[in-house]
């Protein structure tokens, strides 16, 4: 175990959450509680988390409990916050595995004193608890939960890293294996899916779930009539043979399916679960230790660390934004376009900014249809009991419909969404500037289209500016803001202000062709789709970036994404750079064709491809493997990002990570485009040099 000398030259900068021990009298018990609060002394903004100096701390606070020879030790948190793990910034910091070692070893330490206590132990689960915090908590022989806990987790396979105090060990063999490879693997890869209370109760992580009124004084009382044997909380039987093994397979293919052995803290997390079968803590903690700090010690945790740090840091502070107290207020928002994707963003807008929402559109009906789909998504959220009765009429009352581009007179912000073509949109923003004030943001949500052509027209260019959302707005993250020649930083601070309000993380874009997400995409697919033109099967180009562990296949991505869209900006990009973006004339056969997939499936679920489209489709003479795909099509991108830097359509590196994580489902374990085009030597051998210094998504030279 780290000594706080130790402890303090590890993480110098740590944020400690300490640990202090206080002596509490609970009716029915002849002797005290020794109750061990953790707190890292900032509001809940900033949960605790757990460094060395903390484990530290942790370990003290211990000592002092059982010096109090209580009948009973709980352990609790701040107004909140219970603890959501390890303090992952110190990780950047370690630069040998011994280190790595000695950390992993000291929790181990520290949470298993819970475990062994001869005095019962119970976590006080007050608020937010994920990582190490559960891990803690499962230490404890009982826990309390309240019932207006935020959010429960263990997220680590989600980072690339697996629950290295504990978890691993503890879980199953608490809620049995089935039920932890759904905590471990199912919700951690399914972009980190929490748990509320009630689910928590019913897989048996809590004992009890109580109230949150009192809620200390509950579990207090609850905890005296364990010790007392009042209450005798249960305990599953846990089948270790084939129930066991149908949990080992279960986990196994939700970790094929969606890392395809990409990420290493999964694969560690299935060895360790089956190491748990036997419920030998020494064995399992040993395996644990061992495997944290192996994983701890590679790249591809560093960089899914960065992509944590991308999300959580980079993106609460755009790189360029201008100075938020520049924006104006938005009291009212217009939509040019009714559609799908318009409706959307009125349902965004008032949900989120809760003001005025006014959708115009070409006819009548048009405009009604868009109307009726958000008051219809509204009574879904009201039938979920997301939203009250009253809450759901207030919203439905926002949003409305006019054939008159006069409705958006008192407008502050105005965003079209209709057909992809300059013309169109040019002549949108000119009728809106006739009915609209000098200070009206207008803003457009095209995927492709030069926005200072957009704007060149107009009175105003400078309160023009890109407003890029992401299919399905309400779901996906990112907002790429793009400044026009001509932008105003008043618009552009009101475009980012509106982003935050509506939840978004943005990042600021040059007016460059596809702006960063589609561009990159689409230079990706097309690489794709180019080798499929030259003669490679369907299949085989199809399943050449499996091992990257993306989220899903080029050629199903292009089902999602809708194969007229694909096609609509592959030409915009053939336009701009004809050198490297293919315009491919099979692509436009399949569309004119009406063809949405490469693919169909029996009534089994096998797929295999559309004997139309294999007919259709004009092939050349030249086959590729799927490692030579898989190679043409990184070097592409590779390319791209350095002439994308170098044209600065965003500030660095890091910009274009965030905008692939979050707008392009690249895995967090991956993290991001850029460390993987490093780490595989493709950075090097197109461009010259990587994209990131070492140490930034990658171990750091000891």
């Amino acid at each position: 175990m780290l000594t706080q000398e130790q402890a303090e030259k590890a993480f110098p900068d740590e944020v400690v959450t300490k640990a202090v021990t206080r002596v509490v009298k609970v009716p029915g018990l002849d002797k005290p509680v020794a109750l061990i609060t953790i707190d890292n002394g900032f509001d809940h903004t900033r949960p605790s988390t757990f460094g060395p100096q903390s484990l530290v701390s942790l370990n003290a606070a211990f000592d002092a409990a059982v010096a109090a020879d209580p009948a009973a030790i709980a352990v609790t948190g701040k107004p909140f916050i219970f603890a959501v793990g390890a303090d992952l910034s110190g990780v950047e910091q370690i630069a040998d595995r011994s280190l790595a070692l000695d950390i992993a070893q000291t929790g181990h330490d520290v949470f298993r004193r819970f475990t062994e206590s001869k005095i019962p132990t119970f976590a006080f689960v007050n608020g937010a608890v994920m990582g190490g915090g559960l891990e803690l908590a499962l230490s404890c022989h009982y826990r309390t939960l309240s019932e207006n806990t935020a959010a429960i987790a263990l997220p680590e396979v989600f980072l690339g890293l697996f629950p290295g105090w504990g978890g691993t060990q503890l879980l199953p063999n608490l809620i049995g294996p089935d039920a932890a490879v759904t905590v471990i693997f199912e919700n951690a890869l399914s972009q980190n899916r929490m748990l509320k209370p009630k689910q928590a109760a019913e897989l048996g992580i809590t004992d009890a779930l109580l109230g949150s009124a009192d809620y200390l004084e509950q579990s207090l009382l609850w905890a005296a009539d364990v010790v007392n044997g009042k209450i005798t909380p249960a305990r599953r039987e846990i089948d270790r043979g084939a129930g066991w093994d149908a949990a080992v397979e279960r986990a196994k293919a939700i970790v094929h399916g969606k890392t395809k052995g990409a990420s290493p803290g999964a694969q560690k997390a299935l060895e360790l679960l089956e190491i748990a079968r036997d419920n030998d803590l020494d064995a399992g903690y040993a395996a644990e230790t061992q495997a944290l700090a192996d994983v701890l010690m590679t790249d591809p945790l560093r960089a899914g660390l960065y992509s944590f740090n991308l999300v959580q840091k980079r993106a609460r502070k755009p790189a360029g934004a201008p100075d938020k107290s520049l924006a104006r207020k938005v009291g009212k928002v217009g939509i040019v376009g009714a559609g799908l994707m318009a409706s959307q963003m009125a349902l965004l807008f008032a949900r989120q900014l809760k003001v005025p929402v006014v959708l115009t559109d070409i006819d009548q009906a048009r405009v009604d249809k868009g109307v009726s789909y958000v008051h219809t998504e509204i009574d879904k959220l009201q039938g979920k009991g997301r939203l009250s009765p009253d809450a759901a009429n207030r919203l439905k009352a926002l949003v409305t419909g006019s054939l008159d581009k006069a409705a958006f007179a008192d407008a502050d912000f105005v965003i079209e969404a209709v057909f992809e073509e300059l013309g169109v949109k040019q002549k949108v923003f000119a009728e809106v500037e006739e009915h609209v004030s000098a200070e009206c943001v207008l803003a457009t949500n095209t995927s492709s289209l030069s926005i200072t052509d957009m704007a060149a027209g107009l009175k105003h260019p400078e309160r023009v500016v890109g407003f890029h959302f992401f299919n399905p707005v309400a779901v996906m993250p990112l907002l790429e803001i793009v400044r026009a020649e001509k932008t105003d930083d008043a618009t552009l601070a009101t475009a980012f202000a509106t982003g935050k309000s509506l939840k978004k993380s943005s990042v600021l874009v040059k007016d460059a062709p596809a702006f960063v997400v589609n561009r990159l995409l689409t230079r990706f697919m097309g690489e794709v789709v180019k080798a499929i033109d030259e003669g490679t099967p369907f299949e085989v180009a199809d399943k050449a970036t499996e091992p990257l562990g993306l989220p899903m296949s080029p050629l199903v991505l292009l089902q999602l994404v809708g194969a007229p869209v694909a096609l609509h900006v592959a030409e915009t990009m053939h336009g701009a750079f004809p050198d490297r973006f293919g315009a491919s004339p099979n692509m436009k056969k399949f569309v004119d064709a009406g063809k949405s997939s490469v693919y169909v499936w029996d009534a089994a679920g096998n797929q295999s491809v559309d004997p139309e489209v294999q007919a259709l489709w004009e092939f050349g003479s030249v086959e590729l493997t799927s490692e030579e795909v898989r190679r043409r099509v990184l070097e592409g991108v590779a390319e791209e990002i350095r002439i994308m830097l170098d044209e600065g359509v965003v500030a660095e590196a890091q910009d274009i990570d965030l905008c692939m994580i979050l707008g392009g489902g690249w895995p967090f374990w991956l993290g991001g485009i850029t460390p993987y085009l490093d780490r595989e030597g493709i950075s090097e051998k197109v461009n010259g040099k990587p994209f990131l210094a070492p140490g930034v998504a990658s171990v750091p030279v000891a």
